[in-house]
């Protein structure tokens, strides 16, 4: 027994936790403690009124450093607790450090290290970032209170007098050494006081509270007294040195962002307008307000409050449908008289013991005794706080505020922007939201400023170079990147965003401030027109305007960010107004369409994961460029969204501060209302109830102007929603659901516009002088002698020479490259009847290898005058055109002319040839002028671009550009497929004499039957002696000839006649019969057509193509060229008179 139950014993097993295994919990008050508390008496004390330190006081105060570096790990903050429950910073710190740097030792280590122990002890406390990195196990008992409040009293500990001297005597030795001379230990100490003025800075003090303790009061006036000692020991003036920087000391520039965080703190708690006012008459004026809105409430009470009858009570019964007849009894749809005991409807009646309920609704009285629902709490503003200052406080701020925008603004500014795009290591998140900020506050400063000595002494000294700095590219740009990265930020960073809204809107009224009429200086006139321009050419403050509107949610967003959006909205839409009635004209904007993603081709969901990742594919960004007007803009603001928006800010009306509040939202509604004829957007339970609310409380109204708009437009739009329920009573139900996606239309007076589609914006070029073209009926030839003429007429033969000169080398590089080719090919022939059926087919044109060599030639401006020339003579364009030189882009500004590919040598030659003759022999005009036979083109059309000077650098396209193109693509395929010309046109002057020309024929004919009798019929006439590879027809009179497409078959005796002396013409080709053998006398000399062989069209979208001949009427917005087409048969030889003209006028 016992040996069992020593092996059950044995085989117990433990089973632990790892928690077990791990330390026991270290008390670390116990442990610090008696430490700290020895290392404190160590220091010193007091004796006598007098305070004397120990002998190890340097040594003690580094250990004091060491132990309260041991908090970095502690969430609890136990170091800290106990240094506050000593009060070593007020019995201790403070008086070493009177008693070194207070007397003169302002280098003593001392001093500098009970400094460093300060801004330590004071370093601020985030109370977000704490409570996320609190344990909710480990930390539930952790409570800030106490360090909150220890942080009030070591604030006011070191403003007791003497204290912020002793600091400022600390700084100033390093200060005045030389650059060459500081070390890095000046720099430290310097830092370590700034950072201590910023920690005062920012603890908050209590709110003001006429109840409290004098000691407790003292806690909600220490901002005013930080102001005071940092003026009064001229830590101010050390911080604007610090900012303006005139030297550019690098040492300076290290401390900007510090600067920029005390001036955040010390002017957060006041309003830019609130210092711009008399600061003796303030508290006047604060009390005058204070007693209108007191008397305003007590008027409201009194409206409402019960009478002297009152003490009687009141008890008023309420009837339901009072007119409705009660059912009679026994009388039930089910014929059930057990449902008749309860009462009916009618007859049910409430008592209401409230006196209200005599001259108010009873469903009002009735609602007070409702439960409310606990409505989501509205932020204030997450950017500013209420500071109680006292009037002298407000004048420090005051001039601080003046010094600063006179001496430090723009240099302060640039240096930071500068130090941020830098992305310099110092810059932190929250250095953009501070300069953001402090940029809004000084530059409503500056405009309050203005406007008040503006009134009373003209100008002045409040010009608008003080603050020119935010009227560079370079911050707008920046300002709008930090908003566009705010709102992609997940979550959206609101106040960042609220931020920079405030500080477009204060630019906003500083540009229409230097646009006004009183401005006598044209050149800030101009600027401001250029701000203005680019502003609404960039887009993106519209964008942002309509967007801050539309996404508003309360409890989302700050009742700050709501006024802010609605602000912005105002002003903007101002701005457009006066800007669209005084400049007058179109406007352009900048739209981005946003990154299309889309997956790999060919997967799907259900076809499961691939085997190997393929890239998402990213459509690149597009950016359009489209007509702005403000009338569609506005429009763009009637949305069910911003009208919500709006509503809940007017529902604000008893908190609005001043007037002004109430006329932009009242500004808004109407232009939502009656300008966009949007009033059904207002068609809403929960608007009509807000103005039924209004319209109750419009005696309580101050008789300003903006209340009585107020109540005008809600009785219109109450008229409007009644006229329209008596239309159509259904509205009664529409009333109880949104009015988004456009449903508000039926109801309002809004109409669509009569054109639906939208017209093309072009405008005519009027870049360049208008173009030429030869008036009607001269033939390619006299249109290139006239266009000679007219040069030459105007003294411009160096033009025509320089035409010359562009076709000889032209015809010398392509002949080169063609004889090139075809010897290379010569080479490679080996029989006889290669060669020759070789050279035959040269006879027609230069081969296919040839032609594929040669490339379109540019030609090139070897100076100005012949640049300015080819862009804006319309004489040599003309020449050009009939020279077969087309232009690359005529769109751009300097008009490039090349030489197609597909033009051969032989057709430049003979327009050389033509240009030399008629430069020998002008051409007749039977006593004209050149210039009277030239007549305007029609201006082309083009897209109208933006006036933008940046508009150049993007590529935009409009809302229709891809349709357009394919359009053109379309029109241009049909007529390269089915048209050869513009002007199909058979000319007799280029041959001659027509009957001369039938007798060729005829003579042709007999000589071809003579020779086809003395051969007895064994060959044709045009048959050679010797045969080639090629098959050859039979004969005899059962041969028959396939009649070709176009023939007709006009004599029995075709199939007799031979198949080359006729000239075949097909759909991209016109032949013509070489030089007959006859030697008839023939017409004056001219370039005799040459035949051309069978090419394939030609791929180019420039014009040329095979069909092309030198008889060429006028081309020149044709992308296709003309060509000669003839007809003609062997039985008759007859030459086809026809003239087709086919419009190529663009449809925009």
């Amino acid at each position: 027994m016992a040996v069992e139950h020593l092996m059950a014993a044995d085989e117990v097993i433990e089973i632990s936790s790892e928690e077990s295994d791990s330390d026991p919990i270290i008390d670390r008050r116990a442990i610090f403690q008696p430490v700290i508390s020895r290392v404190v008496d160590a220091l010193g004390g007091h004796e006598g009124g007098t305070y004397r330190m120990g002998d190890e006081v340097n040594g003690c105060l580094k250990d004091l450093k060491k132990l309260w570096r041991k908090d970095d790990t502690d969430d609890e903050r136990t170091v800290a607790r106990i240094f506050w429950e000593t009060r070593v910073l007020s019995n201790d710190l403070i008086p070493i450090l009177l008693a070194t740097a207070g007397k003169g030792l302002v280098e003593d280590k001392r001093a500098i290290a009970c400094a460093d122990l300060m801004t330590a002890m004071t370093w601020p406390i985030d109370m977000a970032e704490e409570l996320k990195e609190l344990d909710d196990e480990l930390d539930k008992g952790t409570d800030y209170t106490q360090l909150l409040e220890s942080h009030l009293h070591y604030k006011a500990a070191i403003l007791k007098p003497g204290t912020m001297q002793a600091l400022f005597g600390i700084v100033l030795p390093p200060l005045a050494k030389s650059p060459k001379e500081r070390q890095e230990r000046d720099g430290q100490i310097i830092n370590v006081v700034l950072h201590l003025i910023r920690n005062l800075a920012f603890i908050k003090d209590l709110p003001f509270n006429t109840h409290l303790s004098s000691d407790q009061a003292e806690f909600s006036s220490l901002q005013a007294k930080l102001i005071c000692a940092l003026s009064e020991t001229h830590m101010l003036q050390l911080l604007l040195t610090i900012a303006a920087n005139t030297a550019r000391d690098p040492l300076l520039d290290s401390w900007n962002t510090l600067v920029l965080e005390i001036l955040y703190l010390l002017f957060r708690g006041i309003k830019p307008t609130s210092l711009t006012i008399n600061q003796a008459k303030q508290s006047t004026e604060t009390l005058q307000r204070l007693l209108a809105v007191e008397d305003r409430t007590r008027r409201e009470l009194a409206r409402k409050a019960n009478s002297r009858h009152s003490r009687f009570g009141t008890t008023i019964a309420v009837k339901l449908n009072p007119n409705k007849k009660p059912r009679p009894v026994g009388e039930n749809d089910n014929g059930n008289d057990a449902d008749s005991e309860t009462p009916p409807l009618a007859s049910r009646a409430f008592v209401l013991h409230r006196q209200q309920a005599i001259s108010r609704e009873s469903g009002s009285i009735m609602d007070i005794a409702k439960r409310q629902t606990a409505k989501k709490g509205n932020k204030l503003d997450e950017m500013t706080r209420e500071d109680n200052l006292s009037v002298e406080a407000r004048v420090i701020l005051q001039n601080l505020a003046t010094e600063f925008v006179e001496a430090c603004f723009n240099p302060f500014l640039s240096v930071l922007l500068k130090d941020i795009r830098s992305e310099r290591a110092k810059i932190t998140e929250k250095d953009n939201l501070r300069l953001l900020f402090v940029t809004k506050w000084f530059l409503e400063f500056f405009l309050s400023m203005r406007a008040k000595h503006k009134a009373k002494e003209g100008e002045g000294r409040w010009g608008f170079g003080l603050i020119a700095e935010v009227t560079e590219r370079a911050w707008i740009v920046w300002v709008l990147k930090r908003m566009r990265e705010a709102v992609e930020e997940k979550p959206k960073l609101w106040t960042e965003l609220q931020t920079g809204i405030e500080c477009l809107t204060q630019l906003l009224l500083l540009i229409d401030n230097m646009s006004s009429a009183d401005i006598a200086d044209p050149a800030l006139r101009e600027a401001a027109d250029v701000l203005q321009q680019q502003l609404i050419y960039n887009g993106e403050m519209l964008d942002i305007a309509f967007e801050s509107l539309r996404s508003y949610k309360t409890g989302t967003q700050s009742l700050a960010y709501l006024d802010s959006s609605v602000h912005l909205a105002y002003a903007l839409l101002k701005m457009l107004e006066k800007w669209s009635k005084g400049k007058g004209g179109d406007m352009y904007v900048r739209k981005k369409k946003a990154k299309k993603r889309r997956n790999p081709k060919g997967l799907g969901e259900e076809d499961g994961i691939p085997d190997v990742e393929e890239e998402v594919v990213e459509e690149e960004e597009v950016v359009q460029e489209i007509m702005f007007t403000f009338e569609a803009f506005e429009m763009k603001f009637a949305h069910a969204d911003i009208t919500h928006t709006l509503l809940t800010y007017l529902a604000r009306y008893k908190d609005f501060s001043s007037s002004e509040n109430m006329r932009r939202v009242v500004s808004l509604m109407h232009r939502q209302a009656v300008r966009a004829k949007a009033e059904g957007l207002y068609f809403k339970v929960s608007s009509l109830d807000l103005f039924k609310t209004i319209l109750a409380d419009q005696k309580s109204f101050p008789r300003e102007q903006p209340y009585k708009d107020l109540v005008n437009l809600i009785t219109f739009i109450l008229r409007q929603f009644f006229k329209a329920l008596a239309e159509e009573p259904f509205l009664a139900v529409e009333a109880f659901f949104p009015k988004n996606r456009g449903h508000w239309k039926q109801f309002s007076s809004w109409e669509p516009e009569e054109n639906t589609k939208r017209e093309k914006k072009t405008v005519e070029d009027t870049r360049f002088p208008a173009d030429v073209e030869v008036k009607k009926g001269y033939s390619w030839s006299d249109q290139l002698g006239i266009a000679i003429a007219s040069l030459v007429e105007a003294g411009e033969v160096e033009l025509v020479n320089w035409t010359k000169d562009i076709l000889t080398l032209v015809i010398a590089q392509r002949q080169r490259i063609i004889d090139e080719t075809e010897s290379r090919i010569d080479g490679t022939l080996e029989s006889d009847d290669d060669l020759e059926a070789t050279a035959a087919l040269r006879l027609k044109g230069p081969s296919a290898e040839a032609m594929a060599k040669i490339t379109d030639y540019l030609i090139p401006y070897l100076s100005d005058e012949q640049a300015d020339a080819a862009t804006k003579n319309p004489q040599l364009k003309l020449l050009f055109r009939l020279s077969k030189f087309f232009i690359l882009d005529e769109d751009a500004d300097e008009l490039e002319w090349y030489v197609p590919a597909a033009v051969i040598p032989s057709d430049l030659r003979s327009t050389l040839v033509v240009i030399d003759q008629f430069l020998e022999t002008p051409i007749d005009l039977e006593g004209k002028k050149a210039s009277e036979l030239l007549g305007k083109k029609r201006r082309r059309r083009r897209r109208r671009r933006s006036p933008s000077p940046d508009s150049a650098n993007d590529a935009v396209l409009d809302d229709d550009e891809p349709k357009r193109k394919i359009r053109k693509e379309k029109k241009k395929k049909e007529k390269e497929q089915y048209k050869s010309a513009q002007f199909i046109e058979d000319s007799d002057e280029e041959y001659g004499d027509i009957e001369a020309f039938l007798e060729k024929e005829k003579a042709m004919r007999e000589r071809t039957e003579r020779a086809a009798a003395a051969s007895g019929g064994a060959r044709i006439g045009t048959m050679k002696a010797q045969g080639t590879k090629k098959r050859r027809r039979k004969t005899g009179n059962n041969s028959v000839k396939k009649k070709r497409k176009g023939e007709q078959p006009t004599n029995p005796t075709e199939h007799n006649t031979t198949d080359g002396d006729t000239s075949n013409v097909t759909e991209h080709e016109a032949a013509v019969t070489d030089t007959p053998r006859d030697p008839s006398p023939l017409p004056p000399p001219r370039p005799r057509p040459r035949p051309l062989a069978k090419r394939a069209p030609s791929p180019f979208s420039s014009p040329s193509s095979e069909g092309q001949r030198r008889h060429r009427e006028n081309n020149d917005d044709q992308k296709s060229p003309p060509a000669a087409e003839m007809t003609g048969s062997t039985g008759h030889a007859q030459l086809r008179r026809s003239r087709l003209i086919i419009s190529d006028e663009d449809d925009d």
